[in-house]
């Protein structure tokens, strides 16, 4: 069952979904609903009669500024890459374009502990998706924390090795303009 449903939520979906906000990895509330094929006020009320296990750390609420920036950032990005995305999957706008619910955005910790209190079939499968979906992006980031290192390892090596010959170039440079006859008038 798990292989059939993955092929309806494939991974880059899920990756887009995930955004960086206050230093951490989330999913908005909206997002998780749309994956779980629930409504936003379904998932919130489950999390609400177990609010408990949510603490800041695996869920929060997002300031109304955080949020209008969000939805511009994903607006900018919709009209650049041309997709038709609508402004109501990520908040309910009122006519004027105010934000009417400020969502909420889960951790890894948060989606996994989603896990514990949504139990249907298709949450599970969404669920262990998202779990993958947050390792490879860590795997990721470890990967390009080490290259970066790697290169600074090489440059400092390579610094000292190239030294020697940015020196001898110096001084090549510097015996030559001392051989040079000054060009003018002399009197």
């Amino acid at each position: 069952m798990e292989e059939n449903f993955q092929t309806f939520v494939p991974e880059e979906r899920i990756e887009s979904k995930i955004y960086l906000i206050r230093g951490k990895k989330v999913i908005l509330d909206r997002d998780l609903a749309a994956l779980y094929c629930v409504t936003t006020g379904a998932l919130n009320q489950a999390v609400k009669r177990n609010v408990e296990r949510f603490p800041d750390d695996f869920m929060f609420k997002l300031s109304l500024n955080e949020a209008s920036n969000l939805i511009s950032q994903i607006v900018t990005s919709s009209f650049k890459s041309h997709k038709t995305r609508s402004r109501s999957q990520i908040v309910i706008l009122n006519r004027g374009e105010n934000i009417k619910y400020v969502p909420y955005a889960f951790t890894e910790l948060g989606v996994a502990m989603l896990s514990s209190i949504l139990r249907s079939p298709q949450a599970i499968a969404v669920n262990i998706q998202i779990m993958r979906t947050f390792a490879k992006l860590r795997e990721i980031l470890a990967n390009h924390e080490s290259l970066r290192l790697k290169l600074e390892e090489m440059e400092k090596r390579y610094d000292e090795q190239f030294r020697s010959v940015f020196d001898a170039l110096r001084r090549l440079i510097a015996e030559d303009e001392e051989q040079k006859p000054e060009i003018g008038f002399h009197g």
